[in-house]
C-alpha cells in the first residue's frame, strides 16, 4: 500500500506567507511622495495576499509589520522601526491590520467568493482610511486644529480611486492565480 503525500503542508503555508509578506514589502517600496501620506502599491499587496491566502494573508501582513518594527526596511521609503508606527502613516498600518482582520472574519463567515472578497476589501479599505485619518488628526497634527475635512482632503480623497484600482487588480490576480495554488 502506497502512502499518499498531502499536497498541502505547513511548510507550503509558511512559504506562501513569506512570499506574500515579501510582496507587501516590495509594494510598499513602490512609493511616490504625495504630502504627508505617500502613494504606494501596498494596498494591492495586502489585498492580493488576503485574497490568495485568506486567513493566512493576515499572518503575511502581521509578518510584514513585525519585520518592519524590528528594523528591516520594509515600510514605504525603505523605512523601518517602531517609530514609523508613530508617524503620519502609522494609523494606516494599523488600519491595514484591522482591514485584514475584517477580511478574514467576513470571508470565514460568508465564503471566499469574488463578490464577498470584493466587498470585504472595500470595507477593509474604508476601515483603513478611518484608522489612518483618526491617527493623522490625533497624533500627526499635534492638535493643531486640523479639521476632519482637511485631513480627508490630504489623506483620503486623493487615494480613493487609485486604491479602488489596486483592489480591482488584486481581485483580477486572485481570480486568475488562486486556482493554480495548492491551497
Amino acid at each position: 500500500m502506497l502512502m499518499s503525500v498531502p499536497t498541502h503542508t505547513k511548510a507550503l503555508d509558511l512559504a506562501y506567507i513569506a512570499l506574500m509578506a515579501a510582496l507587501i514589502a516590495l509594494c510598499a517600496w513602490i512609493s511616490v511622495p504625495l504630502g504627508p501620506v505617500p502613494f504606494t502599491m501596498q494596498t494591492f499587496g495586502i489585498f492580493a495576499a488576503l485574497g490568495l491566502l485568506g486567513a493566512a494573508g493576515t499572518l503575511a501582513f502581521l509578518s510584514y509589520l513585525l519585520l518592519g518594527i524590528v528594523g528591516l526596511p520594509v515600510f514605504s521609503g525603505f523605512s523601518a522601526g517602531a517609530g514609523v508606527l508613530f508617524g503620519a502613516t502609522g494609523g494606516y498600518l494599523l488600519g491595514y491590520l484591522a482591514a485584514a482582520l475584517l477580511f478574514w472574519g467576513l470571508t470565514a463567515k460568508l465564503g471566499q467568493t469574488l463578490p464577498v472578497m470584493a466587498s470585504a476589501m472595500v470595507l477593509g479599505l474604508v476601515l483603513c482610511y478611518a484608522f489612518g485619518t483618526f491617527w493623522f488628526l490625533t497624533v500627526y497634527t499635534g492638535g493643531s486644529g486640523e479639521t476632519l475635512l482637511g485631513a480627508l482632503t490630504l489623506c483620503v480623497f486623493p487615494y480613493v480611486l487609485p486604491d479602488l484600482g489596486k483592489i480591482f487588480l488584486a481581485l483580477v490576480l486572485v481570480s486568475r492565480v488562486k486556482k493554480h495554488l495548492a491551497l
